[in-house]
């Protein structure tokens, strides 16, 4: 081959390379992100890890025994772990990080209020790699003092490690104390120690000074003192999200992460009021809540002006190709 047809290629080889469209870097992490995996249809409960800063655990409604890291910098999964030594999951609706670092999932819904006498709570050491793998799991049974009842909220304190479930019914529910200690070889009995309006899952803040709890339209904080609940709580404005379902806080305890159910599914980060100092504010993606976004002198949006540019630098590096193609062409007819 002549050596201007080897230029000619070697052009074209670079522009097709500068053609390539880069990947976005990821963003920060514990901001809004959307859950980019198909497999999660239902996320019926979100908690932050401890081990891995910016991954946080979900799980289906009603599914297989796994659970799922979500990067909230990406949205994407970065690993499956799924659950042996447990039965068939019948209705898991939360899950938790511990003060020992295990992962607890309650299994502990009940669609028919009452038509179980027993639900299930699954505990397993937060893995130290991420990645997909099989985890051995320990296995508690779960009673009520006061008969069964429909539950989607399970709380670990991130102090004391005791377990706490909110029940879920219409007229309002119930917060219920496990065991100082869970045990793995007799039943686990709950008991009921507030009353809490409906609940579809909740969690503590960092320093176990606070409880939220989230129903589908509003959330509640309250103050936690002594092992209950001190007063009528505050409204820390949860976002209105379709089948919600999901609550934490950032490890850091300055912002809730609430989450819902559906496929493609969007987590929303709101700011704490008296957040802690360590937790600076987030600056909003678009200005502050209900903003529009900033708009270019012509009026588009930089997002706007962001793909005019990228389609045009596309054409023109396509066009160039095409001219740098026909041109290898004709050397190599010569």
């Amino acid at each position: 081959m002549r050596t201007g047809s080897r230029a000619v290629l070697a052009a074209a080889a670079a522009l097709a390379l500068s053609a390539t469209p880069a990947h976005a870097d990821p963003g920060p992490a514990d901001r809004d992100f959307t859950i980019a995996d198909p497999r999660i249809t239902e996320s019926s409960g979100l908690a932050a890890s401890r081990a891995h800063p910016g991954i946080y655990w979900t799980h289906n409604d009603q599914d297989q025994p796994r659970i799922f890291g979500i990067d909230s910098r990406t949205g994407e999964t970065v690993a499956t772990l799924t659950m042996t030594g447990v039965g068939t999951p019948r209705d898991m609706e939360a899950i938790s990080v511990g003060p020992d670092g295990d992962i607890y999932v309650g299994d502990i819904g009940d669609n028919l209020d009452g038509s179980w006498d027993h639900v299930w709570i699954y505990r397993f050491p937060e893995p130290k790699a991420l990645k997909d793998q099989t985890v051995r799991a320990r296995q508690y049974v779960v009673e009520y003092a006061d008969g069964p009842r429909n539950a989607e909220a399970l709380m670990v304190h991130p102090k004391t490690g005791r377990v706490y479930i909110a029940s879920k019914n219409e007229d309002g529910g119930g917060l219920y104390a496990g065991p100082e200690r869970l045990s793995a070889s007799g039943t686990n009995t709950f008991r009921r120690i507030g009353e809490v309006p409906w609940v579809t899952d909740g969690a503590f803040s960092p320093d176990g000074e606070r409880l939220l709890l989230r129903s589908y339209f509003s959330a509640r904080e309250y103050v936690w003192k002594d092992g209950r609940v001190e007063g009528d709580g505050t409204s820390p404005g949860a976002p209105f999200q379709g089948q919600a379902e999901s609550v934490t806080y950032t490890p850091d305890g300055s912002a809730y992460l609430f989450g819902s159910e559906g496929q493609g599914s969007r987590v929303v980060r709101v700011e704490r009021e008296d957040r802690p100092e360590a937790g600076p504010a987030r600056p909003s993606d678009a200005g502050e809540a209900g903003d529009p976004a900033p708009k270019s002198p012509d009026g588009a949006t930089p997002a706007d002006d962001a793909q005019g540019g990228s389609a045009t630098t596309g054409f023109l590096v396509l066009a160039g190709a095409t001219v740098l193609v026909l041109g290898i062409k004709r050397l190599l007819r010569r």
